[in-house]
């Protein structure tokens, strides 16, 4: 069990929870079509590549995000 500084036990959530918790929706059902298939061919387990497509969905979503922040601030700088 990993401990803070203050002596009192962290809960963190894994790499593969982490990158899991952001399908939701259609974008879960894109990962339980691709990961088994994708598991079978690849060194990784099947939990672990729905992780890279939440990861996936995740940066491509922070992408979206600062693209249209910097298009609103360009055009008010206009």
């Amino acid at each position: 069990m990993q401990l803070a500084r203050s002596g009192h036990p962290v809960d963190m959530a894994t790499a593969t929870e982490m990158g899991q918790a952001g399908l939701q929706g259609w974008r879960e059902k894109v990962a339980d079509v691709v990961s088994e298939p994708v598991a079978k061919r690849a060194p990784l387990e099947e939990d672990q590549v729905r992780a890279a497509i939440g990861a996936l969905f995740f940066v491509l979503s922070v992408m979206y995000v600062f693209k249209t922040v910097t298009g609103v601030v360009r055009q008010a700088r206009a």
